[in-house]
């Protein structure tokens, strides 16, 4: 299974650069079967300290781990794909 994290978007003070929220995606993928999980970060005005021109995706990516937890995430992917799999209910009916 593959795991793919990334900012979406970053919202920023204009008057000063900093950033004050991210919008990130997290995205499993295993064969023909994918789970994504969706939400923001964010901070105080001034923190994090680096202005948004000086910035990478690892950074940011770093601080939204020290806001979520990057295991128990991608351990919630797992399972949505596991389920995929392996499903414990269906739809449908039988004469069809």
């Amino acid at each position: 299974m593959a795991i793919i994290w990334k900012i979406e978007t970053l919202n920023r003070q204009t008057s000063d650069g900093f950033v004050t929220a991210a919008n990130w995606r997290a995205t499993a993928t295993d064969g023909d079967y994918s789970a994504t999980a969706y939400n923001i970060c964010s901070w105080s005005e001034g923190t994090p300290t680096i202005p948004y021109a000086n910035l990478t995706q690892d950074e940011v990516l770093g601080w939204v781990w020290e806001i979520v937890n990057k295991f128990e995430t991608e351990t919630a992917l797992q399972a949505q794909i596991d389920l995929q799999k392996n499903p414990v209910t269906a739809i449908g009916v039988p004469w069809e």
